[in-house]
This record gives structure tokens, C-alpha cells and sequence, in this order.
């Protein structure tokens, strides 16, 4: 289990919310989702303070972090748990970034009519996008291309002119792969 999913599992175990564990940190909630989600990483100082907040040894979490990940399974269940901060998204990475050498893959969760950034700095990247839930908008250039519930699309990454949108009226759900 890498660390943003050990600092998550705790956090839900104490029963925290972000909001309360990132104030108590004194992070955003923001950068708290973001670690929680693999896509950013503490400093050793940040990280410290994340687990006094949540009441966790720092040492022990590390120790328990320590180790390169096979298999990484998200459950649908975990869906039920995902809180969206004021961004209106969360990406849910299955992977923390040192084990990441050819694609990058996650989880998107989108709130109704928000868009996600999308990466920076993809020469010839390929993605692939499956909607698990819900319905989005796909940019890509000067197309727009609707995505339903089960639809999947592979394409190669336009980063300057490309978007993903949720278009439907609750949250959506995608599976998104990515080369680096």
C-alpha cells in the first residue's frame, strides 16, 4: 500500500475529514487530497504533520508505506468515500509516482459541470479514458466528443487544447491510462 493510501485509510479509520486534518496540518485540503491520491508528495516535515493531526506515528506509516507496489486494487466500494474538495475533482492514482515508469493510470472523480487540468510537458503521449459512471465531455482540438456510461476512447494527448468535463448532473467516474 503506498503512503497517500495509508495516510487515507487512517484518516477514515479516526474518522477525520480532510478539511479537519488538513487545518490541523495547516495544508489545503486540496494538497491533503492530492497526497492522499498519489499525485503529490509531502515533505518530511508536511508529512509529520499530517499524522500528528491524525494521531499516527509518522515512522511507523513510513515503515508500513516501505516497498515497491505489485498489484494495486481500487474497489468500487471506495467510491462511496470520495469527498471532492473546492476544486470540484479528484484523481485517485493507482500507483505513488516512484512506481510509475511507463503509464500513469487513476481514478477521476468529477463533479457536475467541472472540468480536471490536464498533464503538461506529454510529447506523443497516448491516453485512454472508460466513463465507469456518469457522462463527460471529451476536447480534443476542435472535436468535442460525448462519453456515456461504458464508453472508452484511446487517443494521443493534446495537452494545449484538450479537456475533460463532467456534463451530467452528478459525479462522474473514469478510468483514465496514460503513457509518460
Amino acid at each position: 500500500m503506498n503512503l497517500g493510501s495509508l495516510i487515507k485509510k487512517y484518516r477514515k479509520e479516526k474518522k477525520l475529514t480532510l478539511k479537519v486534518v488538513a487545518e490541523k496540518a495547516n495544508v489545503s485540503e486540496g494538497f491533503l487530497s492530492q497526497v492522499e491520491n498519489s499525485v503529490s508528495s509531502p515533505s518530511v516535515e508536511t508529512l509529520v504533520n499530517i499524522c500528528k493531526a491524525m494521531g499516527v506515528n509518522a515512522g511507523d506509516l513510513l515503515n508500513k508505506a516501505n516497498g515497491r507496489e505489485e498489484i494495486a486494487l481500487a474497489h468500487k466500494t471506495e467510491w462511496e468515500d470520495i469527498e471532492l474538495p473546492k476544486t470540484g475533482f479528484v484523481t485517485r492514482r493507482f500507483l505513488s509516482p516512484e512506481n510509475r515508469s511507463v503509464i500513469d493510470s487513476a481514478l477521476l472523480f468529477l463533479a457536475p459541470e467541472k472540468p480536471i487540468p490536464m498533464r503538461k510537458n506529454i510529447k506523443n503521449g497516448q491516453e485512454v479514458l472508460c466513463v465507469l459512471k456518469g457522462a463527460v465531455e471529451l476536447v480534443h482540438g476542435d472535436r468535442a466528443l460525448e462519453l456515456a456510461e461504458g464508453d472508452a476512447i484511446h487517443f494521443y494527448a493534446n495537452p494545449a487544447r484538450q479537456s475533460i468535463i463532467n456534463k451530467g448532473k452528478e459525479i462522474a467516474v473514469v478510468l483514465w491510462v496514460g503513457t509518460l
